[in-house]
Parts: structure tokens; C-alpha cells; sequence
């Protein structure tokens, strides 16, 4: 009889709880395709920032081939090494609004796993003052329960308009290999998807309005480069990523 491996079981149980991630987001998933399809339709422009690791996530839906143009990232220089400095979150995005600009009716998607730090949450206080959807990606077990680090005393889940849960488990690793140790994080994984699931939500509405899909294709494609610069024209000043 075979006994599984260590990555047999990670896999058999990420699949598992994809598939819970699915079902548990979908209702939340359906409400927002029309909220960021009506913006999308009117030019508005789709914002993220992921803070540390979640900078990751935040970057699948940035200038993706297969994916929406109109997706601009909030980036951080240190790369989460002060995402726990007070007002570092505040300054990205004044500074980002200043560069690209933060419209009211536009959506921001703030990724973070743990929802305690505080540069996501000043990103999401900012945006929600000028006027934004603030849609918060985290996980929500751990966000419940993680002591903030953010004076305002509230964790992401609290502050964002409508909340995106990976379904993971506090300290992100679901697999213990030895002695309390644990491995096999689900954070990316579950965060691209449920990304990727919500575009397709705002691209069926989108569809089914009859409006353009300002799809990105692979620029591996013939025709596809010049394809997508037309579409980024519209946009001229106010995405993170040069196409070319």
C-alpha cells in the first residue's frame, strides 16, 4: 500500500478548499460583476495593492494577457518591509492618486492575507474616502481574530465594502510536516483565482450589456501587441504598466 507524500496531500487538500473557496465567494463574486462591470463600461480603471507576498496576487491581474486592460497597480517600493509603518499606506496612495488617479465609482482591491496590517488597511480608508469600491481579498479566519496593527483599531474585512475570503487558515500553511511545523501556503493560490473568477463575473456582464471587452491578448500573438495598444490609448496616464 502507498503511503502519500507530503505534496500529495497539500494538493488533494488545495484542490479541496478551492473548490470551497469557489462556492463560499460566489454569491459575493456575482454582486460585484455588475458593480465594476457599470465602471468598466463608463472607462473607469480597476486598482489593487497586495502588501508583502499579496503584492503577488495583485500583480496576476496587471497587464495580464487573457485579462481586463483597465487594471492598474498601487505598488510598493519596500515591498512590505514597512507595511506596519503608520501612514506609509496613506502615502502610496496619495502619491499613486497624484500619478494615475483615484475616481469616485472606481474599484480597489486591497489583497492582504492577514488584513491586521496597517498599509493595506490606510489603502483602503484612502481610497473609500475619494469615492471607491473597496473590495478587500484576505483571510477572513484570520482577519477576525489578528490583533490589528493599524490605530483605527479595524482589520480589513471590517473597513471593505465587500470582502473576498481565500478560505485559508491563520498562518496560511495547511499541511504540519513535523513538531507544529507547517508548510504548503493557499493564499496565492486561492487569491488568483478568486481574481480571476470575479473578472470573468464583470466580463459576463459586460457581455451580456453589449459593451466592448477590453481583453488583453498575449502579445505572443500575432497582431496582438498593436491589438492591445489600442486598447491601453484609452487609458493614456492612468496604468501602472506600460503596454507595449
Amino acid at each position: 500500500m502507498t503511503t502519500s507524500s507530503i505534496s500529495d496531500t497539500y494538493f488533494s487538500t488545495a484542490i479541496g478548499l478551492l473548490q470551497r473557496v469557489h462556492e463560499a465567494n460566489r454569491a459575493t463574486l456575482q454582486q460585484l460583476g455588475p458593480v465594476i462591470g457599470r465602471s468598466v463600461a463608463a472607462g473607469g480603471v480597476i486598482h489593487t495593492f497586495g502588501s508583502g507576498h499579496s503584492e503577488i496576487i495583485a500583480r496576476e491581474i496587471v497587464g495580464r494577457a487573457g485579462g481586463l486592460v483597465c487594471v492598474s497597480g498601487i505598488a510598493d517600493p519596500t515591498s512590505g518591509f514597512i507595511e506596519n509603518l503608520v501612514g506609509y499606506g496613506t502615502k502610496l496612495a496619495e502619491r499613486y492618486d497624484r500619478l494615475h488617479g483615484l475616481r469616485p465609482g472606481e474599484t480597489v482591491i486591497v489583497i492582504s492575507n492577514s488584513g491586521k496590517n496597517a498599509s493595506p488597511i490606510e489603502v483602503a480608508l484612502y481610497a473609500k474616502q475619494k469615492g471607491l469600491t473597496v473590495v478587500g481579498l484576505t483571510g477572513v479566519a484570520m482577519s477576525r481574530t489578528a490583533q490589528t496593527v493599524h490605530p483605527g483599531g479595524q482589520n480589513l474585512h471590517a473597513i471593505a465594502d465587500y470582502v473576498l475570503d481565500n478560505g485559508g487558515v491563520p498562518g496560511d500553511a495547511i499541511i504540519e510536516v513535523a513538531g507544529g511545523l507547517r508548510a504548503g501556503p493557499t493564499s496565492t493560490l486561492a487569491g488568483a483565482l478568486l481574481l480571476n473568477l470575479l473578472f470573468l463575473e464583470v466580463i459576463d456582464w459586460l457581455k451580456a450589456g453589449g459593451h466592448p471587452l477590453p481583453l488583453l491578448r498575449s502579445q505572443n500573438l500575432p497582431g496582438a501587441i498593436e491589438s492591445n495598444r489600442e486598447l491601453a490609448r484609452k487609458y493614456a496616464g492612468r496604468l501602472s504598466k506600460p503596454l507595449a
